[in-house]
């Protein structure tokens, strides 16, 4: 099978950039008496904002995702099969998660550590999870969605982007609440821009195109900001009165158009990056991105807490200055933790267990990665289900019930794609 390496270096940049913002986003220093740990932002620097246009890579993610969903879904030899193949490829890296940060904090605050930095810490490496809850739904919506798009093409998009500008008229009209729906229905409509992608839709676009794509995505995110009730950045502000990701906003459907075409007109430009490196942090790309906020969390403990030191301002030069080191610091640790933690990523098999086990096991990870990603790893709390311990317990059941065989096994027997096309990617999930 061919691969695509436009889409391979879409990926693997994607998950790249976000570690390389979450790393240089807080702001540190030590309050209080010594030991509270204040995080700012460091995009909150005037006119950084600008910057998320660009480096918001969520849309890019769900793309990229779609396109490798189709790839992989029209090849299965069954939809069972298929699902269950990509809860183990997705959850299976959690478990060795999980259970590390299960049992840490506790470790922490018995040897000393303050309360209040061990709370961030267990949110902050947890924080990150709601990813792997909405690509699980992208994932369980996959069969469906292509099959609306081998009947309807590229015209699917119409009503998902309806859908989602309506939503956001009722969370602005005085039930923010209705604003998570939208957590599925736009991550949804920008898969299934990928979709369009994996079947050659895009193709037919001359550069023209493309940079018609770009000019009007971009337009119409300064519009809906400068008319419209959305925040100037694309990632949550501390502070800010709303936030276009929490829950997702609909000026990220024509973000993710003015991202696409871009990137479309540097695609000749992307496939001569493609090399050897993208098969080795391809390969462990849900490690990697599970496993740097805890890399962050251990280097900023260790120089925060343990020898008192504070992030410059950003945008100086001192702040410029210590960027590479902080860097490095945490390159060498999540290096490591990936040595150590991303063998789960290859581990899984290929059961293929029975319907109802599938939608247990499902209906179990979705739970328990939702529930670790609102409550964190945090042990404090007045009930069993504030604590960790029940959520993580869920997704480890989700993920045993997806290792077992169910009544028949199926034989893998490859189908080529109505269109023709077979523009094969990695065979990780996007994020994955």
């Amino acid at each position: 099978m061919r691969r695509d390496p436009f889409l391979d270096v879409l990926r693997v940049g994607a998950v790249l950039l976000v570690v390389l913002q979450h790393w240089l986003m807080p702001v540190l220093h030590l309050g209080g008496t010594g030991d509270v740990l204040e995080a700012g932002n460091a995009l909150t620097t005037p006119g950084w904002w600008l910057l998320t246009w660009v480096s918001q890579v969520m849309p890019i993610v769900f793309f990229a995702g779609g396109a490798a969903n189709l790839y992989s879904f029209r090849k299965a030899t069954s939809t069972r099969a298929w699902l269950a193949g990509r809860l183990r490829r997705l959850v299976l890296p959690v478990v060795p998660m999980a259970a590390v940060w299960v049992l840490l904090p506790q470790v922490l605050l018995t040897f000393g550590v303050p309360a209040q930095p061990v709370d961030l810490a267990g949110g902050v490496a947890a924080q990150l999870l709601w990813f792997l809850v909405v690509y699980l739904l992208v994932v369980l919506a996959t069969p469906l969605m292509a099959a609306a798009h081998g009947r309807f093409g590229p015209k699917v998009l119409l009503p998902l982007a309806g859908l989602a500008v309506l939503i956001d008229v009722v969370r602005f009209a005085g039930l923010p609440e209705a604003g998570f729906l939208n957590a599925a229905v736009i991550w949804i409509a920008v898969a299934q821009l990928g979709l369009c992608y994996a079947d050659g839709h895009l193709d037919r676009l001359t550069r023209r195109g493309y940079a018609a794509m770009a000019v009007l995505g971009y337009t119409a995110v300064t519009l809906m900001v400068a008319c419209g009730p959305y925040a100037l950045s694309m990632i949550g502000m501390p502070g800010a009165p709303m936030s276009n990701m929490s829950p997702p906003a609909a000026v990220l459907l024509p973000l993710a158009v003015g991202q696409l075409g871009l990137l479309l007109l540097a695609r000749p430009l992307l496939n001569r990056l493609a090399g050897p490196w993208l098969g080795v942090l391809g390969a462990r790309c849900t490690t990697i991105y599970l496993w740097h906020m805890p890399a962050l969390v251990a280097v900023a403990g260790v120089s925060v807490l343990g020898f008192g030191y504070h992030t410059p301002e950003p945008g100086t030069a001192a702040w410029f200055l210590a960027a590479p080191l902080w860097l490095g610091a945490t390159g060498l640790v999540l290096a490591g933790l990936v040595r150590v933690f991303g063998r789960f990523e290859a581990m899984g098999g290929n059961a293929v267990p029975g319907s109802l086990r599938l939608v247990v096991g499902y209906v179990a990870a979705l739970g328990g990665l939702l529930g670790l990603t609102v409550h964190g790893f945090s042990p404090d709390g007045p009930g069993l289900f504030d604590g960790p311990l029940p959520w993580a317990a869920l997704v480890f059941t989700g993920v045993a019930l997806a290792l077992r065989d169910g009544t028949t096994r199926v034989v893998h027997n490859p189908r080529v794609s109505s269109t023709g096309h077979d523009r094969g990617i990695l065979t990780t999930a996007p994020i994955a």
